[in-house]
């Protein structure tokens, strides 16, 4: 059925707040071409990350890094997203997430450049903290047009969206394999990127959700944590400690502990990401059907099952199915823990959100080193042991918060 065309409703504000307009009126579009542009906006920071991470190779060997210099390098794009998220959270709450969003999307492409073009280590990690600063202010602007897209909506849409960033990182993939067989230097691959990350946001800002801009008291730069979003927070700790552990260890996985032949060890990675794509394009639909409550529950008991085959069968065909329930497993709960921080009735969205992040990238950012340690000490079997109990954990906590509903 065809949709009627509709005035985007502005971003709830808590009643104790004055609202303020933004000064631009969106002409009337329909929600459908707000929901592809916002879609579009997901797909453009995911194409940006992938691409980089592409490139890690290729970068890696020109500036003659070793595994510890990379991996020390690294660290500056998560702490570079850390360490902003207060101040992201405050920018999308005052000049609201449409305008935060139309300067920094094309921002992050064009730091993507400096990542292309840095020619020693220490360039390399300044280039990487600008890329998390930037990504953030990404992120929470364009979660919170996921937000105010999904109220629009009346139903949830947000684990879609996600979705959309899930593609994206096999594009850039993708990309990123032709760039390398046609030879073309990541300096040059990453222009490429920027120019269609800027097309991109020229052509689908004005469809994004405008409206109301929330001023919030005045206070220093952080507010008091809300238990209900420290809970949400925790919950996305445990489903990000599982992805990283997918994202960074499921490879040497394969390859030490399921010993699967050299031509097959990507196939874990494969199976996690394919099926976590899958699961957010559905996710919307079951959530209709079963509830968010329900669904979030289901998805723990996932992770903990898909790890749990993985260790006890750590065979290629037992490991494989196990890494699919993983995948299932998460995909929806960041998404869905997002949009239950953006419905706070006691804190903006950008704020909260920027605070659930900021707990939740944590798992991210210390799940894979903790797997490292404790498979140090053990085994990398009894490091995923520990983020199967991460799952069990997510089912508990979704099972006893009253901010996550059947019915929301």
């Amino acid at each position: 059925m065809k949709e009627l065309a509709v005035a985007p409703p502005s971003i709830p504000v808590p009643k104790q707040e004055a609202p303020e307009l933004t000064g631009q009126e969106n002409p009337i579009v329909s929600r459908t071409r707000i929901r592809i542009a916002v879609s579009l906006f997901y797909f453009g920071q995911g194409l940006a990350f992938a691409s980089w991470a592409s490139r890690i190779p290729d970068i890696k060997a020109a500036l003659h890094l070793s595994d510890a210099q990379l991996g020390t390098l690294l660290f500056a794009l998560p702490v570079g997203q850390l360490v902003t998220m207060p101040l992201s959270g405050r920018l999308v709450t005052k000049y609201g997430s449409e305008r935060v969003l139309r300067v920094a999307a094309p921002l992050y492409a064009l730091v993507l450049t400096c990542i292309g073009l840095a020619g020693s280590a220490w360039q390399l990690g300044a280039a990487l903290l600008a890329f998390g600063v930037v990504g953030n202010m990404c992120n929470i602007a364009v979660n919170t047009q996921g937000v105010a897209a999904e109220k629009m909506y009346g139903r949830s849409i947000m684990t879609s969206f996600h979705g959309a960033w899930s593609i994206a990182g096999f594009t850039g993939a993708l990309i990123g394999l032709l760039m390398i067989n046609l030879h073309v230097g990541p300096y040059a691959h990453f222009w490429i990127i920027t120019v269609l990350v800027a097309a991109n946001t020229w052509l689908n800002h004005r469809h994004l959700v405008q409206g109301v801009v929330t001023q919030p008291k005045k206070t220093g730069l952080f507010i008091k944590p809300d238990s209900t979003l420290f809970q949400l927070g925790v919950i996305g700790f445990c489903s990000m400690a599982a992805e990283g552990a997918m994202f960074d260890w499921s490879g040497v996985y394969f390859k030490d502990i399921v010993q699967a032949p050299q031509s097959l060890v990507v196939v874990g990675y494969a199976s996690f990401m394919v099926m976590m794509a899958l699961g957010r394009f559905i996710g919307d639909w079951a959530i209709r059907r079963i509830g968010r409550k329900t669904l979030l529950q289901i998805s723990g008991c996932f992770i903990f099952m898909g790890m749990g085959i993985s260790v006890l069968f750590p065979n290629i065909g037992a490991a494989t199915a196990g890494f699919m329930l993983v995948g299932l497993g998460v995909a929806c709960i960041v998404p869905s823990v997002y949009s239950a921080a953006g419905r706070n009735d006691k804190i903006p969205p950008g704020v909260a959100l920027a605070m659930v992040s900021s707990v939740a990238y944590l798992g991210f950012l210390m799940g894979p080193p903790l797997i490292g340690y404790i498979a140090e000490l053990a085994s990398l079997r009894y490091s995923y042991a520990v983020i199967a109990l991460a799952g069990l954990l997510i089912t508990t906590m979704v099972s006893r918060t009253k901010v996550i509903r059947n019915g929301d």
